[in-house]
C-alpha cells in the first residue's frame, strides 16, 4: 500500500518480529517485505537518523520448534519493544506471552498464522487459508478426473493456517462423491515425515492425488525418492518455491496455490507501526 503520512506513528519506534521460522524462501520474502515497509516509512515521513523506525526479525529455523519460539518471545518481550509481530507455530502455546505483552502495554499484530485468543491481538495480516484449501481441492479434483483416492501431507496440525487449509480442502473435496481422502498425515504427529509419506504411498498403490499444505512439505514431497510406478500421483502444493515452479514446468506437479509473502510482510510492518501512536 501507499504510505499515508497523515497517519500518526511514533518516531523511533521499534518493531520486534517473532516469526514461525526464519529460513526458507517464503519467510525470506516476508522479511524483505517488512524491511521495505520500514524503509518506505522512514523515507515518506522524512525521519532523521535519530527518529527512524526499526525492526528486528527473530524466530526458530524450524517451524515445528515451538519451544524455541516461546523462548524467543519471552526474551523479546523483556526488551519492551514498541510493538510485537508474531506468526504462531502453535496457536494455543503463547497465551502467557500475549498476556505479558498486554501487561507491558505492547500491542501485538499477528501475521501468517494467528492465535486462539484473538482479543489479544490488534490486527491480523495473512491469507484466507480456507480458500487456499478450496482452490487446492478444486485443482486436484479436476486433475484426477473428479474420482479416485487422495492423501493430504501436512505441516503441523497445531498451526491455525494449516487447520484452515485442511478444513477448506476437506469440505470442498466432499463436493466430489467419487473422491476419497484416505489419509491426512501431520508433520508434528510422526517422527519422520518423509518416511510417513512413503508409507502412505506404499499402502495405497492406487493413490491418485496428493495435497501438500505448505512450502516445506511440498518441497519434501518433491525431493522424496518414489517408485517409478508412482509418477502418476498428481500433486498440488502451496507456496510457489523455486523447486515447485521447476516441478510444474517438468510436469511433476499439477500446480501450487501461491500466497504473497512479500506483501504480507509489508502490510504487517505498516500495520504494526500504526499501533505505536
Amino acid at each position: 500500500p501507499e504510505i499515508d503520512t497523515s497517519v500518526e506513528i511514533q518516531p523511533g519506534a521499534r518493531i520486534a518480529v517473532v516469526s514461525k521460522s526464519t529460513s526458507g524462501e517464503y519467510w525470506n520474502l516476508v522479511k524483505k517485505g517488512m524491511e521495505q515497509a520500514v524503509a518506505d516509512v522512514n523515507q515518506a515521513y522524512g525521519f532523521s537518523k535519530a527518529e527512524q523506525v526499526s525492526m528486528t526479525f527473530e524466530g526458530a529455523s524450524d517451524e515445528n520448534d515451538v519451544t524455541s519460539q516461546i523462548n524467543t518471545l519471552d526474551a523479546v518481550i523483556a526488551e519492551n519493544p514498541d510493538v510485537l509481530c508474531i506468526s504462531a507455530s502453535d496457536m494455543d502455546s503463547c497465551q502467557a506471552q500475549l498476556e505479558a505483552a498486554k501487561e507491558n502495554g505492547i500491542p501485538v499484530v499477528a501475521f501468517d498464522s494467528g492465535v486462539s485468543d484473538t482479543k489479544m491481538v490488534r490486527a491480523f495480516r495473512g491469507t484466507d487459508n480456507k480458500r487456499v484449501g478450496e482452490i487446492a481441492a478444486y485443482r486436484l479434483a479436476v486433475s484426477i478426473g473428479k474420482m479416485g483416492k487422495v492423501a493430504v501431507f501436512s505441516a503441523q496440525e497445531k498451526t491455525q493456517s494449516i487447520q484452515e487449509r485442511i478444513s477448506g480442502f476437506t469440505k470442498y473435496i466432499a463436493n466430489y462423491p467419487d473422491i476419497e481422502v484416505v489419509e491426512i498425515v501431520y508433520e508434528d504427529q510422526v517422527e519422520d515425515m518423509t518416511a510417513a509419506m512413503q508409507d502412505v504411498l506404499a499402502r495405497y498403490p492406487q493413490l491418485d492425488g496428493a495435497f501438500c499444505t505448505n512450502a516445506d512439505i511440498s518441497d519434501l514431497y518433491l525431493d522424496m525418492e518414489k517408485d517409478e510406478t508412482l509418477d502418476s500421483v498428481v500433486m498440488v502444493g502451496v507456496d510457489a518455491t523455486a523447486k515447485q515452479q521447476k516441478a510444474i514446468r517438468e510436469g511433476k506437479e499439477a500446480g501450487t496455490v501461491s500466497q504473497h509473502p512479500y506483501a504480507m510482510g509489508y502490510q504487517t510492518a505498516w500495520t504494526a507501526l500504526q499501533t505505536t501512536a
